[in-house]
């Protein structure tokens, strides 16, 4: 798009044109080291979240009754560790050690998916569906903070991997076909939901660099109200997919 012959160059940027951190690269954003502590805690997060979608992923296959779904699922797993990948390289890129860059964040998701491991095929997909939604939901939050190298990178590996339109047909199919899996599975996602922001907010509390970045600079603490506002939008969408998956909220 060309510029207009008055457009100055200390003109005000437009709504849609990124500003602060979000109109840097990545060289530019990183001489602040609380920002690169913050961008390695997050991508070390999200690779060790991605590595742990892969294992599930490929264990959830022993569950699919049809050889069709197991390869489904191991289709689905394969660019999960794709994603893990690049997440990795990336972070060796920066100079960041990828195994130390995740330890801080294995101990808090093994614990998850310890207490939230399904007990049949259709829990295994509820799980995916709306646990993996809700993470996804939370790094989207923190993208928009980003700067723009990092931010292309993290929303690249965020893209679903077709889970979401296979977890609602196989669920919907079987809620029509026995009602009555509708409420237990309503049970079952109000539970991960839960465990899920409990996850989330445990990851921002315990990572001050990460949690001074998602809200904005904030060099004093917490803005409990940017925090609360940002969950309450993850939550709607949480609702919103419940009722894809035919379930109550």
């Amino acid at each position: 798009m060309e510029t207009p012959d008055n457009a100055t160059a200390d003109a005000p940027a437009t709504p849609d044109e990124p500003t602060g951190i979000a109109a840097q690269t990545w060289e530019e954003a990183a001489a602040d080291p609380q920002y690169r502590a913050a961008v390695i805690d997050l991508l070390g997060a999200l690779a060790y979240g991605e590595l742990a979608a892969f294992e599930r992923l490929a264990e959830d296959a022993k569950l699919a009754s049809t050889t069709d779904d197991k390869a489904e699922l191991a289709k689905m797993a394969t660019a999960e560790f794709h994603h893990f990948e690049r997440l990795r390289e990336r972070l060796a890129q920066i100079d960041a050690e990828p195994n130390a860059a995740m330890e801080p964040f294995a101990a808090a998701l093994d614990e998850f998916h310890r207490q939230t491991a399904p007990s049949d095929w259709l829990e295994g997909l509820v799980k995916a569906y709306v646990g993996d939604s809700i993470a996804s939901d939370f790094y989207r939050e923190v993208a928009a903070r980003l700067d723009s190298d990092t931010k292309e990178l993290v929303l690249g590996v965020l893209d679903d991997t077709g889970h979401a339109s296979f977890a609602v047909e196989k669920v919907r199919a079987a809620i029509e076909a026995d009602p009555r899996v509708g409420g237990r599975l309503a049970l079952w996602a109000r539970r991960l939901m839960g465990e899920a922001l409990s996850q989330a907010q445990r990851v921002v509390a315990d990572r001050d660099a990460l949690s001074t970045m998602l809200v904005g600079g904030v060099a004093d603490g917490f803005d409990l109200a940017e925090v609360g506002r940002m969950f309450s939008r993850i939550t709607e969408a949480h609702t919103k997919r419940m009722a894809a998956l035919g379930l109550a909220a």
